[in-house]
């Protein structure tokens, strides 16, 4: 069965890009009406889906449930505590006739939905293998593209705050020949929604081939940058029509960077402490109004 702390929706959205397609045609009837699966037999949900009751069954299996019976009560269970909070009416994609009333409230959920989303899921043992690595590491590259580069140049600038050596690459071309000088005493970190960006995924691959200990940052823990991570930290936000590349994905993303960045500061409190207080007086004369001392 599926980690408790984990939903079930959570869960079969980060594997359905992993599933047959007959399967993924059951997940995504999952997603958009797990309220009506859970009152539907077998048999209406694959005539629905246009597959076989033996594909179902197969579905459940790969989303990590012993057969269907166990998918309609975990789906009832969270349909029920969802009715609890009234919000059901939010999840749904952004429409093109929507309200701006709803356009913001339809956004505010789905932000605050994948941060805490995500830190409910968020795999603990992974999380402190991670912060290991990059106590130990000697240095430490963090490659990204697009939205996610945002991303890794914050993590960058995070780590090199407290006095960590850390690159945030979000060339492709300056990130593999970065990755090409790793050596097994450095931590690679590679951020992607999809886990599917082959700038990143080359990055990365360069970057074990070099004997760095790698880490992907993804949505979806079955996906090709996830194969080439030695630790994978996943997130848990949906992207939509009218929102790929969307900040709920960048938050998410953000929230386990925080999370990495505080573990490995606590870790490293005494020369974190001296860091921050360092580079706080460097810059506190920059601000208009404010004396450059504390």
């Amino acid at each position: 069965m599926p980690d408790a702390a984990t939903t079930t929706t959570v869960r079969i959205r980060a594997l359905a890009p992993s599933l047959a397609p007959a399967e993924r045609r059951v997940a995504e009837r999952v997603l958009a009406d797990p309220a009506a699966v859970a009152a539907s037999t077998i048999t209406s949900l694959a005539k629905e889906c246009e597959t076989s009751e033996t594909t179902v069954i197969r579905f459940c299996r790969a989303v990590g449930f012993t057969g269907y019976p166990a998918l309609r009560l975990a789906l009832a269970a969270e349909n029920g505590r969802g009715d609890a909070d009234d919000s059901r009416d939010l999840t749904g994609d952004i429409a093109a006739d929507d309200d701006l009333d709803k356009v913001v409230a339809k956004i505010a959920f789905a932000d605050a939905r994948a941060v805490e989303e995500t830190a409910q899921q968020l795999d603990l043992d992974a999380l402190h293998a991670v912060i290991d690595a990059l106590v130990g590491a000697r240095r430490v590259d963090v490659y990204g593209v697009g939205a996610s580069g945002f991303v890794a140049l914050d993590f960058q600038q995070k780590l090199h705050r407290i006095g960590r050596v850390a690159f945030a690459w979000t060339d492709p071309h300056m990130a593999l020949t970065s990755a090409a000088l790793l050596t097994p005493d450095d931590v690679a970190v590679a951020i992607s929604h999809t886990g599917a960006t082959r700038d990143t995924i080359d990055a990365l691959k360069k970057a074990q081939e070099a004997g760095a200990t790698t880490v992907a940052l993804t949505n979806f823990p079955r996906s090709p940058l996830a194969q080439l991570g030695d630790h994978v930290l996943t997130t848990a936000a949906r992207e939509t029509t009218f929102r790929s590349g969307a900040t709920a994905s960048r938050l998410a993303q953000l929230t386990v960077v925080d999370c990495v960045f505080v573990g490995v500061a606590q870790r490293t409190f005494e020369t974190t402490q001296h860091a921050l207080e360092v580079t706080h007086d460097a810059v506190a004369g920059r601000r208009i109004g404010r004396r450059s001392g504390r």
